[in-house]
């Protein structure tokens, strides 16, 4: 019930994650314009690379490794001081790089020094430990509290393009101020630090381990934003950003799984139960993918009526690019499920690392010619075909561990339906006469009243199957 439990409480905060945007981008996106976003997207893509240096692999890393000591109060105590000074100490030398970074930058440089509060709220985030302890309720919590501020926040204070500034501040320091919140939750979990116990070298080389693919995931995420507000513009580098924000809201909710359940596989690997890591792993597949396809082909049929409401005129690029991004739904879903919620927590890092760095290559090849040929739209193309080859590495790569037959037994139910249910709502908001607004709204409740009837007419067993488990274990 604990991984039931926690995947409600981040279910529910990826729903909320979802809905808040759908408030403040409209507003921000008018009032801020295409160069604004663009400017935003662009400086923000630059702090993330020192970030991803000043945290290394220590996230993933130390959620891993709390999950695998949290039975032991001692070690789980070293464990939190040993990684949190090593954070500390390699985010102080990033900080000190992106100052310097800063001086010599000359362009954007305020927004730069507003956005370096993401670096600092990096060296104090605590919360791998608390989700390798599975207390997702904590991270919640705070996540939502930080977010609602920020909200209220950015209604209030950003009224015109010249408010860029007070926009990026709202954002970087509610995240500082997230941060801290979480400290008050410590003490529970935590003792004081024993000095002659701790030693912080002896998580170098898996931390490292761990930075290598979170380098490669980082180039395919940032570098496109940075390769274009660089030899394209930024009005460029804010299109893909507005475009990859609507995808990744999305996505949150498909592989809102795989925070949940990589301390549970990890802590089940741990105590050598390879059965309950095969099942987790099948049935997080089955939802993944009977949510990911419907979400996909949804959002390719109302991208471009979409696009209108949510963005406005300006942003009319933006629609052909939701188009081709929503297919990493499905890429991603899949590689969430096997590398995230597999490989990593069963310490299978080399296949894990290989596969993001594949990935991150493939990226940077494409990205060159393609940005230059066709700029944003090449940019995502080239996005698509890097996740498609990081998903098709990890399921070659595991076909021999685990019985993907079953992970992918209806899968073709769940394209069934989905793609009914596409070419009705792409047809709908082609003739149907009424207002834009009205046509997202109807298309979406239409969308899932077709996809549940066409889905239950196929009757998925592995699903309903799945279903009936989870309520017999409610019941108990």
């Amino acid at each position: 019930m604990t991984v039931v439990k926690n995947f409600l409480w981040n279910m529910g905060y990826q729903v909320f994650v979802l809905i808040l945007p759908i408030i403040t981008i409209p507003y921000v996106s008018r009032v801020l314009g295409p160069t604004g976003i663009g400017i935003n997207a662009y400086t923000n893509s630059i702090v993330q690379y020192f970030i991803l240096f000043g945290s290394l692999g220590l996230t993933m890393y130390g959620n891993r490794e709390t999950a695998y000591q949290r039975d032991n109060p001692q070690k789980i105590s070293n464990l939190f001081w040993e990684l949190s000074f090593l954070k500390i100490t390699t985010t102080s030398i990033a900080v000190v790089i992106y100052i310097v970074f800063i001086i010599l930058s000359g362009e954007y440089a305020f927004f730069y020094l507003l956005q370096g509060l993401l670096l600092i709220a990096s060296a104090i985030d605590v919360s791998w430990f608390f989700q390798g302890l599975e207390e997702f309720k904590i991270t919640v919590v705070r996540n939502t509290f930080v977010k609602v501020v920020s909200l209220i926040l950015i209604f209030t204070l950003v009224r015109s393009a010249n408010d860029l500034w007070i926009y990026i501040l709202i954002l970087s320091g509610s995240q500082l101020i997230g941060n801290l919140t979480l400290f008050s939750y410590l003490p529970r979990y935590v003792h004081k630090p024993v000095w002659n116990k701790i030693n912080l070298f002896k998580h170098a080389r898996p931390t490292m381990v761990m930075f290598v693919p979170q380098i490669a995931t980082q180039i395919y995420l940032q570098l496109n934003k940075t390769m274009l507000g660089a030899f394209v513009g930024v009005r460029a580098a804010g299109f893909y950003d507005n475009a990859d924000k609507i995808v990744k809201i999305v996505l949150a909710i498909v592989t809102a799984t795989g925070t949940v359940l990589l301390p549970h596989v990890a802590h089940s690997f741990a105590k050598g139960d390879r059965k309950a890591i095969s099942s987790s792993l099948n049935s997080s597949m089955h939802f993944i993918l009977v949510i990911a396809f419907p979400m996909t082909t949804g959002l390719i049929a109302i991208a471009p009526v979409f696009t209108d409401v949510f963005f406005g005129a300006k942003f009319q690029p933006v629609s052909v690019l939701l188009m081709i991004e929503s297919l990493i739904i499905i890429l991603v879903g899949i590689s969430n499920a096997i590398g995230t919620q597999y490989l990593l927590p069963t310490n299978q890092m080399r296949p894990f690392t290989v596969s993001v760095v594949l990935g991150a290559v493939t990226n940077i090849i494409l990205n060159i010619p393609m940005i230059f040929l066709w700029g944003a739209i090449g940019a995502m193309s080239a996005t698509v075909i890097a996740e498609a080859t990081v998903s098709a590495f990890q399921l070659i790569f595991v076909k021999k561990q685990l019985s993907l037959k079953k992970a992918f037994t209806e899968t073709w139910k769940y394209l069934t339906a989905a793609t009914i249910m596409g070419i009705y709502i792409y047809t709908y908001n082609s003739f149907i006469p009424i207002g834009n607004i009205a046509k997202v709204i109807s298309s979406v409740l239409l969308g899932i009243i077709i996809y549940s009837i066409v889905l239950l007419l196929l009757r998925p067993r592995e699903l309903l199957g799945m279903i009936m488990r989870l309520r017999q274990k409610q019941k108990k």
